[in-house]
């Protein structure tokens, strides 16, 4: 199966919106699950294209998954400072898992990142708990940066992201 990666279509937006939140859902990374007020983020691709490069893997006329990319700060950015390019939300599918569209997506951010003007690095905040994400990140050279480790929620004392970033 060929992977295609491409900036997502408006008529996708909604395909990969539920993609992500599903596996999101899914894989139980919602505190509040349904009710969790991040889960209308998640959803709202045509918001993320505004404001980023949102990409897809497509195979046989079909989205498997997606992911955000930041190139230089604006609103979608969450860690991200000058010369650095930020990767956010990536999902791939549940029954497209393993066939390497998550790690494609990854490339094409860093693709990306590398013909970014004055950009010298690639970071991500990511769960504990996402650990076939984490070892996506160390086969691509990414390295933890826990100095930049940081919570969205202060409020909630378990919600720690950890951070990934990759020098260029």
């Amino acid at each position: 199966m060929d992977i295609v990666i491409r900036p997502a279509e408006p008529g996708e937006y909604a395909t990969l919106g539920e993609i992500t939140a599903e596996a999101y859902l899914g894989d139980g990374l919602l505190d509040f699950g349904e009710s969790d007020a991040y889960l209308g983020e998640l959803r709202d691709v045509a918001k993320r294209a505004a404001a980023a490069e949102v990409l897809v893997a497509v195979a046989e006329g079909r989205v498997l998954g997606g992911v955000t990319f930041v190139p230089r700060g604006g609103p979608m950015a969450d860690i991200s400072g000058p010369g650095e390019a930020e990767i956010r939300m990536l999902a791939v599918a549940r029954a497209a898992r393993g066939r390497g569209a998550g790690e494609a997506l990854v490339r094409a951010c860093l693709e990306r990142a590398r013909a970014v003007e004055g950009c010298v690095r690639v970071v991500l905040s990511s769960q504990r708990t996402m650990r076939a994400a984490h070892r996506v990140y160390e086969r691509l050279g990414f390295v933890r940066s826990p100095e930049r480790d940081w919570n969205p929620l202060p409020d909630l004392d378990d919600l720690l992201l950890i951070t990934y970033e990759l020098t260029l």
